[in-house]
């Protein structure tokens, strides 16, 4: 059985149908696809795609990964899922996420875009402090809205996560 494909969030809403028919998805991107374009939600559940899962030891491998990056502060679950979707299936994961793609060329794991462009290159990052420019090291939550993971606790300013140089 020829490897399959794994589709981000981006690719259900901006492919046409027919270039979703038989991929791999996840039960949870319904939610963000209902809440995005909940007229989509129509027509992928009028199509034929696979819903899948990757088993815990995928996700506890990608969320591993994402932490030796620095990449796990910008993802959700779901990019973890997907991720470990990719991996565990030997699949192309079709992503527009710069962080997805960063860890996927770091993985080996096939992906190419979904309407943008892509990375070209691949970045680490680093959690510094934005009031005494101390490191930290890299929270293990999944996501963190807006760049926030928390403050220094040495001086109490925000953490921010950089590109490491």
């Amino acid at each position: 059985m020829a490897p399959g494909e794994v589709l981000d969030t981006a690719a259900l809403i901006e492919w046409p149908v027919e270039r979703i028919v038989g991929k791999m998805v996840l039960e949870a991107q319904r939610e963000e696809v209902y809440r995005v374009a909940p007229d989509r939600l129509v027509l992928l559940d009028a199509v034929e795609v696979n819903w899948a899962s990757p088993r815990d030891a995928s996700i506890e491998a990608a969320r591993k990964l994402a932490m030796l990056t620095g990449d796990i502060a910008g993802l959700s679950s779901i990019d973890l899922k997907l991720l470990a979707l990719a991996k565990e299936r030997g699949a192309t994961l079709f992503t527009d996420d710069y962080r997805l793609q960063n860890l996927c060329s770091r993985a080996e794991i096939p992906w190419a875009s979904v309407i943008t462009e892509g990375i070209n290159s691949i970045w680490s990052w680093e959690v510094r402090c934005t009031g005494c420019g101390i490191g930290h090291e890299i929270p293990s939550q999944t996501s963190a809205s807006k760049g926030d993971i928390g403050d220094c606790d040495i001086c109490g300013s925000p953490l921010r996560v950089k590109r490491r140089k």
